[in-house]
């Protein structure tokens, strides 16, 4: 084989199949499969969303002292309780939280806070202290664990794969459309490509590579015509998203964790009208997932994970928005929680640490109770440490 052709075809390989390590004996006569256990959807808000202006503490004075202009009015709060309540645009999920479907734990966050996004969004995506740099996800190492077990097999729905499905030894799956997959990993340059030295070094490894993605490519595409979902999902790239994570789920396809995310939530200027509308996309989606999900009778085995890298500071600034903080809230959506509503009380907004809000609770106790009580696996072995879980789930 050529050099050049061989450049090609890893070319090919890196950019459109990602290395998927996870699927490696996942032969033909396996592609029946299918899943077993609970489901994990994560989904990620890629930017810094103001979690102040999610979950709205109206029911504190300094709220509205330090945010004239930002602040919810309290009249259109989506009121939880006395203290606390959901932007006016998240309508959907005050019904959930009703219905005992939705858990909100305040003040999430870690030691040594990062205002980078990169560096945090590392740090949340591979379960690290902020002291040290890893090179391996959380989800990918959980994947890790399962080595001597059938794969819990993992999907993000992207054209790339993020670190956090990245393990040592298996990871995750990155497909944005199955159709394309499909056509990316039938490309005519693969099949015209010589065989004769097949089983040497790099060039085994690219074919192994190219069998494994064209068989996993097969099998998505063969799922995701199983079934077409019912229910209205917005018509924009993150419900589509998550129509076609549930129309997978549905089709009992061999996946028990999917990850999604929406971006554009690095909110410095103009925060009002822009986070409104990512706000909106995100619990129309989640709405109709839930639906959907209910309709086939499967929300009771769904768990949904909503994260972002780090909250916004407390005081407005003066361009009409909200610059980098650190503790934000995360939400749990699904049928079978242990403890639903709020897991802990509100941000004390009158005990700042520059300026910004005090973590309460560290992020990898949220990755222990998903690790450990849903998806059954070693939450110490995972997160390199002992971190008890909520009780959540």
């Amino acid at each position: 084989m050529k050099r050049r052709d061989f450049l090609k075809a890893s070319t090919l390989a890196s950019t459109a199949l990602f290395t998927p390590t996870f699927l490696r004996g996942f032969s033909r006569n396996q592609m029946t499969a299918s899943r077993s256990g609970k489901i994990l959807i994560v989904l990620q808000l890629s930017g810094g969303n103001d979690g102040l202006n999610t979950i709205i503490p109206f029911g504190d004075d300094i709220y509205y002292q330090k945010r004239p202009v930002l602040g919810i009015p309290a009249s259109e709060v989506l009121k939880l309780n006395e203290v606390q309540g959901l932007h006016p645009a998240m309508g959907p999920l005050r019904e959930l939280y009703n219905q005992g479907e939705l858990s909100i734990i305040n003040s999430v966050g870690y030691p040594d806070p990062n205002r980078s996004h990169f560096r945090s969004m590392d740090i949340w995506q591979t379960g690290s202290p902020a002291t040290e740099a890893w090179s391996t996800g959380w989800i990918g190492r959980h994947l890790d664990t399962l080595t001597n077990q059938p794969a819990y097999h993992a999907l993000e729905v992207d054209d790339g794969l993020s670190l956090a499905m990245k393990g040592e030894l298996r990871t995750g799956f990155a497909m944005s459309d199955a159709n394309r997959l499909r056509q990316a990993v039938n490309n005519q340059r693969f099949a015209s490509l010589p065989t004769e030295h097949a089983t040497e070094g790099n060039l085994h490894y690219l074919y192994k590579t190219l069998t494994e993605t064209t068989d996993a490519a097969g099998y998505l595409y063969e799922q995701s015509r199983v079934y077409k979902s019912k229910v209205s999902f917005p018509r924009n790239a993150f419900g589509r998203d998550l129509q076609q994570i549930a129309e997978l789920i549905t089709a009992d396809t061999a996946t028990n964790i999917y990850y999604a995310s929406l971006g554009g939530f690095d909110t410095h200027a103009g925060q009002k009208g822009r986070q409104q509308r990512l706000l909106t996309q995100y619990a129309e989606g989640v709405s109709a997932l839930v639906k959907d999900l209910k309709q086939n009778n499967l929300f009771d085995d769904v768990l949904i994970m909503t994260f972002s890298e780090f909250g916004r500071r407390l005081a407005q600034n003066g361009s009409g928005g909200t610059d980098h903080g650190t503790a934000n809230n995360v939400m749990m959506i699904g049928g079978k929680l242990k403890k639903n509503g709020f897991y802990n009380p509100s941000p004390d907004l009158s005990k700042l640490e520059n300026e910004d809000l005090i973590h309460q609770v560290d992020f990898r106790n949220c990755y222990a109770d998903v690790i450990d009580n849903w998806l059954g696996g070693d939450a110490k072995a995972v997160l390199k440490g002992k971190f008890a879980g909520l009780g959540v789930v």
